[in-house]
C-alpha cells in the first residue's frame, strides 16, 4: 500500500483479543482490512508487523477505553511510534448510530471506531508514567478488596451455620489486613515519586478530600497532558450535568450524565458529602444552593463537580486551596 494514502486503524478491545479494522481512504474509495490478534504482547507484535506490511506505519490508531484491557495495547502501539487515541465507548456507540449501523459484531464495531478516527481525529493519548500505572493498579486492587469486604459482611449477616460463619470471619480478617497493606503500598508509591507526592500535598489542602479519594484522583486524573480543562475531567467522571429539553413543553430536571468512569464518580461522592456537611466552605455552598430551591441530590452532584474544578485548579496553579476564593 502506498504510505501517502490516508488510513486509520480502529480497534475493538476485548479481554482475550483485539479486532482491528484498517480503513484505507483512496480518494472517494474506501475499504476496510480486518485483522484479529490476541490481546497479548505477541498479539501486539503481530499487529505492528501486519501494519508495516500494509504500509500503514503512520496510521492514527483509535480504541475504546474498555475496562483495563486496552492499556497494554495502547502502550505497545505508542512505543512503536503510532499516535494512539483512547475514546469513551459512549462516543463510539453514538457514532455507530449516526452511521445507521444495524448490526453489532466485533468486526463492525472496529470499523465504526476506524471511521470515528477518520472523522473526529480525537486527541492523542499520553501514556502515564510507571509510577502512575503502579498507583492505578493498587487503587483498583483496593477497590476490589473493599468490594469483597462488603460482600462478606452481607454474607455474615445471613449465615447461621457456625463453621460457615468462622470461614467468613477469617476471610474478613484477611481482607482487613490486605486492605491496610495495599493502602500502605499506595502511600509508598506516592511518597517515592516527587511528582505524585507534590500533587498529593496540594490535593490534601482541599477540605473534604481524604487519602483514598486523593489516591483515586492521582491514579486517574493527574497524568500530565491527559486533561486540558476541569470540564473534561467532569465529563470523564460522568458528573457533568445532562439536560433534557425539547420545544416549549419538555423541561426535564438536570441530572448527572453518568456517562463516564463510575469508579471515579463513586470516589467523589463521600468527599462531596463531607465537604457539604463538615466544612465551612461546603456548608456555605450548600446553603446558597438550598436557598435557590435546589434539592439535596442536585446539591451533592454540584459539589462533586465543584471538587473536580477546585482540584484541577489547585494542581494547575501549583498553589494550595485558598478558602477566600470559594466563599469560605
Amino acid at each position: 500500500m502506498n504510505e501517502t494514502i490516508p488510513c486509520f486503524l480502529g480497534i475493538d478491545v476485548a479481554k482475550a483479543k483485539l479486532d482491528c479494522a484498517l480503513l484505507v481512504v483512496d480518494g472517494p474509495k474506501r475499504k476496510y482490512l480486518s485483522k484479529t490478534v490476541p490481546n497479548t504482547p505477541e498479539g501486539y507484535a503481530a499487529l505492528i508487523d501486519w501494519l508495516a506490511r500494509k504500509g500503514a506505519t503512520a496510521a492514527p490508531v483509535c480504541l475504546e477505553a474498555t475496562g483495563v484491557y486496552w492499556e497494554d495495547a495502547a502502550l505497545a502501539l505508542t512505543e512503536a511510534g503510532y499516535t494512539v487515541a483512547v475514546v469513551n465507548p459512549a462516543l463510539i456507540a453514538a457514532h455507530a448510530r449516526s452511521l445507521g449501523l444495524r448490526t453489532k459484531t466485533d468486526t463492525v464495531d472496529a470499523r465504526a471506531i476506524a471511521d470515528f478516527c477518520r472523522e473526529k481525529r480525537p486527541p492523542a493519548w499520553t501514556p502515564p508514567s510507571a509510577s502512575h500505572r503502579a498507583l492505578r493498579a493498587l487503587v483498583l486492587r483496593r477497590q476490589a478488596l473493599v468490594g469483597m469486604q462488603a460482600q462478606e459482611k452481607n454474607r455474615l449477616e445471613t449465615t447461621r451455620d457456625p463453621e460457615a460463619r468462622v470461614s467468613v470471619e477469617i476471610h474478613l480478617a484477611w481482607l482487613s489486613d490486605e486492605v491496610k497493606r495495599v493502602e500502605q503500598a499506595i502511600a509508598k508509591t506516592i511518597d517515592d515519586d516527587p511528582d505524585l507526592r507534590g500533587k498529593r500535598d496540594l490535593l490534601d489542602s482541599i477540605p473534604g478530600l481524604g487519602a483514598c479519594s486523593i489516591a483515586t484522583w492521582l491514579a486517574y486524573c493527574a497524568d500530565p497532558g491527559r486533561f486540558h480543562s476541569a470540564r473534561q475531567v467532569a465529563a470523564f467522571a460522568g458528573i457533568n450535568p445532562q439536560h433534557h429539553e425539547s420545544g416549549s413543553s419538555v423541561r426535564g430536571k438536570p441530572r448527572l450524565s453518568k456517562i463516564g468512569h463510575a469508579f471515579l464518580r463513586r470516589a467523589l461522592y463521600m468527599p462531596a458529602v463531607v465537604a457539604l456537611y463538615k466544612t465551612e466552605w461546603g456548608r456555605r455552598f450548600r446553603e446558597r444552593l438550598a436557598a435557590n430551591g435546589k434539592p439535596p441530590k442536585l446539591i451533592i452532584g454540584a459539589m462533586m463537580r465543584k471538587l473536580v474544578y477546585v482540584a484541577f485548579g489547585v494542581l494547575k496553579s501549583g498553589k494550595p486551596f485558598d478558602p477566600a476564593l470559594h466563599g469560605a
